[in-house]
């Protein structure tokens, strides 16, 4: 008995820290948006008592350090039930650190499996819950679409979906540490601010090409990406509405009205970054394909 889930990336319209928090961790606010570039996790019973995670990628952990494998553990641990054994397997196409909350993704697939693995049938605000003692990306990863996410994240709010369109990510090689990233705007003697108010009115009238303009994220004024400034450049060239980091980077996201030129401006990229996808928006996080 098994259950397949499709896992999409996010990326962030928009990233504002408000503060720091006296535990140590970041009040945010940010616009976040599902696209159709999936993981795909199957869990399994397996009757061994034991968890068992295996990855497409084997760059990534396949044991308790990997998201997938705390979220089966932390399942276990909040809903009573017995682990008789599972194996948990992800087809990975997401890249992995690179500000598209892939980890999280994989976590909250996991957790939706296990749920429906089990017929535990939690509510939303329980997987939720759990999720967010993963990380603070979980519990949109589980519902996904078109939200503004505050606080540490759990404070889900829908907004009206950005229009259709076409988004090109483009990853470079170079990682980015989420901890450091942090440390660097907490030291930062200003941070400008992006327009919250006026991204929120944009989406609120269905105005691609404002929303566009508005894209924002004050990481990228603490955190050196050395292609960031070509990839800009060139999506521009190719008639992005827009372009912007995605979380802490170093991935860099494109928003254009037509397919054809984004789909050639990801063939360029390709020439300079090795991880590039032409994308859409989509309305959830994670899918059920088979059960």
């Amino acid at each position: 008995m098994h259950v397949t889930v499709k896992a999409a990336a996010k990326i962030n319209l928009m990233l504002d820290i408000i503060e720091r928090l006296e535990n140590g961790y970041h009040s945010l606010w940010m616009v976040m948006q599902s696209v159709n570039l999936y993981d795909t996790i199957t869990v399994e019973r397996t009757g061994t008592g034991e968890i068992c995670l295996s990855c497409t990628d084997a760059r990534l952990p396949a044991d308790e350090t990997n998201l997938a494998f705390q979220a089966a553990q932390m399942f276990f641990e909040a809903t009573g039930v017995s682990n008789d054994g599972i194996s948990i397997a992800i087809d990975k196409k997401i890249p992995f650190a690179a500000g598209l909350a892939g980890g999280s993704a994989d976590a909250a697939a996991t957790l939706l499996a296990l749920d429906r693995l089990y017929g535990t049938n939690l509510k939303q605000r329980t997987l939720n819950k759990i999720g967010l003692t993963l990380g603070a990306d979980v519990p949109f990863c589980l519902q996904g679409g078109t939200m503004l996410a505050q606080h540490i994240g759990e404070l889900l709010t829908p907004v009206p979906e950005l229009p259709d369109c076409w988004i090109v990510l483009a990853k470079p090689a170079q990682g980015i540490s989420t901890a450091q990233a942090y440390h660097l705007c907490d030291t930062a003697p200003h941070l400008r601010a992006p327009d919250k108010r006026g991204m929120l009115n944009a989406l609120l009238a269905e105005d691609l090409k404002g929303a566009a303009r508005l894209v924002g994220n004050v990481f990228e004024q603490v955190i050196d990406v050395p292609e960031r400034v070509a990839i800009k450049a060139l999506m521009r060239e190719y008639g992005a509405l827009g372009c912007c980091m995605s979380g802490s980077g170093p991935t860099v996201f494109g928003l254009f009205d037509a397919q054809q030129a984004a789909k050639d401006c990801a063939e360029k990229l390709k020439m300079i970054v090795p991880d590039v996808f032409a994308c859409r928006p989509v309305e959830e996080g994670c899918i059920v394909t088979e059960e």
